[in-house]
């Protein structure tokens, strides 16, 4: 039976969020006894894992996104609305928009997760984040910028050259980015920049566990450690920093790191919305839900995702790990949960099924966990790279970055060296 969204009679379903979840949501509940309307604030969904690619030049920004009205479009029980959620008003059921009051019968917050300063405002307004797609290409920009600054600052004065890249947090955005940046002190720093001395420019990955890729098992760690050093990386283990200056990284041991840029990656925290219960709200503002997803305290409203803690899974008393799995996994387990509702059946628990890890660091270099195994080196980075290049939503997609791929492979260059915020800073503001 075909469903349309005109249907009246049919329940609602709202999503709030176009990523991972809620576009897995989306494709699943295609056809279902349900009206439902996807909310966000971009029309694109973003492939995140990838983004530090594009801040290093490798690829470009519409390689990894997909616009969200091209995968609903063909879809009649689904409408896309490009709106910023306000506030929930639980008492008569609406979401409350830019573009606005939208009505529902259930609610899935799907929003994922922003960068977490814990507070330090120095870090928060001087530092480079990569969240989206704007900030990858600002990161980008301000990485090409500060390549022309030192070009000028070492004009007959070579001891002037000031190329340090700080990376604040060893999980995979930051290995994987410290890998980027060695690649291009090596590959695109002597072919662009003759007047710069490569063997100036340090990259410092400065993590405050006591190895990188914490997440990850130890022989992962220790490999993506070696690899980083292989690549000419200065790896901080156990290192925490206290503030920056805009020119100096403080450590909360008193030493510091020269550097210009710094790049944040080191914490997230849950992108949250008014009206939720507070106490629901828990640690890295991350919501508290049931082995249902349902919000603890709540009627009806679902959190699933980066932004959902569920302690219910045994295995995972402190919550599951940030990643697309999970997400994607219980946004699969929710429909099939809908579609129990509508047929009066008992609903089933999530239960996680981890299908293992992967990070790259560099060409030939990368780190894979399987559930029983563990590995690296030239087969993991080729496995990594088709397991991101099948992931990615849309064939266009995948064909725009095996061709980038191909092209820095064998040419060893990374074409995308555009500087697109241009204004001689290398700094965010406020």
């Amino acid at each position: 039976m075909l469903y349309k969204f005109s249907n009246t009679q049919l329940p609602r379903i709202v999503i709030i969020g176009g990523g991972f979840a809620g576009l897995t949501m989306v494709k699943k509940l295609n056809n279902l006894p349900y009206r439902v309307t996807l909310i966000d604030k971009n029309n694109y969904h973003n492939f995140q894992p990838l983004m530090y690619q594009i801040a290093s030049a490798g690829l470009t920004a519409e390689s990894i996104a997909f616009p969200l009205r091209r995968k609903i479009g063909k879809y009649p029980n689904i409408v896309f609305r490009l709106a910023e959620v306000t506030s929930i008003d639980k008492q008569h059921k609406t979401v409350h928009t830019t573009a606005g009051e939208i009505p529902y019968d259930y609610l899935v917050i799907a929003t994922g997760a922003t960068t977490n300063f814990y507070g330090n405002k120095n870090l928060e307004t001087k530092s480079l984040t990569l969240k989206s797609i704007p900030e990858a290409l600002t990161m980008r920009s301000a990485i090409l910028q500060q390549f022309e600054n030192a070009v000028i600052q070492s004009a007959g004065k070579p001891e002037n050259q000031h190329l340090n890249f700080i990376i604040v947090g060893g999980g995979p955005t930051g290995v994987e980015l410290a890998g980027a940046l060695a690649e291009i002190k090596k590959n695109v720093l002597p072919a662009d920049y003759r007047e710069l001395d490569p063997a100036k420019m340090e990259v410092h990955l400065v993590e405050g566990s006591g190895r990188v890729l914490p997440t990850m098992s130890e022989k992962s760690s220790r490999l993506a450690k070696k690899y980083l050093e292989q690549l000419g990386v200065k790896v901080w283990l156990n290192t925490l920093v206290n503030d920056y200056t805009g020119h100096e990284l403080l450590l909360k041991d008193g030493s510091s790191i020269a550097a210009e840029n710094v790049i944040w990656t080191a914490g997230v925290k849950g992108a949250t919305i008014k009206g939720i219960n507070p106490d629901a709200i828990t640690k890295g503002n991350r919501i508290l839900v049931d082995g249902f997803n349902q919000i603890i305290g709540e009627e009806n409203i679902y959190a699933i995702g980066d932004i959902a803690l569920m302690q219910a899974d045994g295995a995972y008393p402190n919550g599951h790990p940030g990643v697309a799995q999970v997400a994607m996994q219980q946004a699969d387990n929710l429909v099939s949960n809908f579609k129990r509702i509508h047929n009066n059946k008992t609903q089933q628990s999530f239960i996680y099924r981890n299908k293992g890890n992967m990070a790259t660091v560099g060409r030939h270099r990368a780190v894979v966990d399987l559930p029983f195994y563990s590995f690296g080196g030239y087969f993991a980075w080729y496995i990594w790279m088709f397991i991101h290049l099948m992931s990615l939503v849309g064939f266009r997609n995948r064909f725009m970055v095996f061709i980038n791929w191909m092209w820095n492979y064998i040419t060893y260059d990374r074409a995308l060296r555009i500087i697109i915020n241009n204004t001689g800073s290398t700094k965010q503001t406020e």
